[in-house]
């Protein structure tokens, strides 16, 4: 597709809320860090799809945690694509961007015959795991959530997450791509939506779950005039179009009133996002700073260094034996 070039909002989540449905939610757009990401690494396209809805989901999901604090979502699979990990770090100061980073693992011959084979590329994951890890920081003990993979996409496995772990009815809608502007490179855009009911606190919840393999779904924890507002907030947001998320003509809050207008949607304070990894000289020192000198002497190259490589940005590290290990 051909589109115009970075667009005023880029690069940032805008919460809202729907007042008559009392639905809560987000618009994101992850253009430039989506294209950095992906541009550290060659990765294939099927891996590449998969990494940029991660990234959707993660900048979506992300935006409600605490300032400092660090949300993780990974998928681990027996497939091809073994896994895929994302980092959303919340601004430490408001108005500050928040960073994310993102890399995925794969067997590249596996992933070749899937290809050949027609597969898509959530089918080349496998059976596995999806799950949400929260770091509050020094001192406070993490959150982790963990659901099997379900559905036909990392969408669907979100959704399943939110509705079996934490019983609140959740819907997204994603598009992500390539895109290029005439006399520029390819570049990677990705815009979605989260839809989200407001938590009760005493959730209705049929006794059979109607969610992919067995699981929770949202329909399962609504009745009433709740039930009747989410599906109809939900027949809304299906009629999004990708051109809508990605493009370059319809702004965040456009968007919100054109699929919402009678919903009644106020919005908040936007974050903006951008790429930033953590990685540095001294995280690896401080990783091995538990290993005796014999362990380190097996990590040394030919050239008499110790070398490291960021997985998430690609940074390389080079260390002198001596500088790495226990002191005992």
């Amino acid at each position: 597709m051909t589109l115009a070039g970075r667009i005023a909002w880029d690069d940032m989540v805008l919460p809202f809320q729907l007042d008559r449905a009392d639905i809560r939610g987000r618009v994101a757009r992850v253009d430039s860090v989506l294209d950095t990401i992906l541009g550290q690494h060659a990765y294939p396209d099927p891996v590449a799809a998969l990494i940029a809805e991660a990234t959707l989901l993660t900048a979506l999901i992300g935006q409600t945690v605490r300032p400092g604090w660090r949300l993780s979502l990974q998928v681990r699979g027996g497939g091809a694509i073994r896994l895929i990990a994302t980092d959303y770090f919340a601004a430490e100061t408001e108005g500050e961007p928040a960073r994310m980073r993102a890399y995925a693992a794969f067997d590249p011959d596996q992933l070749r015959a899937d290809t050949e084979a027609g597969m898509a590329p959530f089918a080349m994951m496998g059976e596995g795991i999806f799950g949400i890890l929260i770091d509050q920081g020094t001192g406070a003990a993490p959150y982790q959530g963990i659901t099997p993979l379900a559905g036909e996409s990392l969408s669907h496995c979100a959704e399943t997450y939110f509705a079996q772990s934490e019983q609140l009815p959740t819907r997204f809608a994603l598009a992500m791509g390539e895109a290029q502007v005439p006399g520029e490179a390819v570049k990677w855009r990705g815009g979605g939506v989260m839809l989200q009911h407001m938590p009760k606190a005493s959730p209705f919840a049929r006794q059979e779950a109607s969610g992919p393999d067995g699981l929770l779904a949202a329909e399962d924890m609504l009745d009433g005039g709740d039930a009747e507002n989410w599906n109809r907030a939900v027949i809304l947001l299906e009629t999004v179009e990708d051109t809508e998320l990605i493009g370059p003509h319809v702004g965040a809050e456009d968007l919100l009133l054109r699929l919402f207008h009678e919903e009644v949607p106020r919005v908040y304070s936007a974050q903006p996002v951008q790429f930033g990894c953590t990685c540095g000289p001294e995280k690896v020192v401080e990783s091995l700073a538990e290993y005796p000198p014999e362990t380190i002497a097996e990590l040394v190259t030919e050239d008499g260094k110790v070398t490291a490589d960021c997985q998430f940005c690609g940074a390389h590290y080079e260390f002198a034996p001596e500088e790495l290990g226990r002191r005992d």
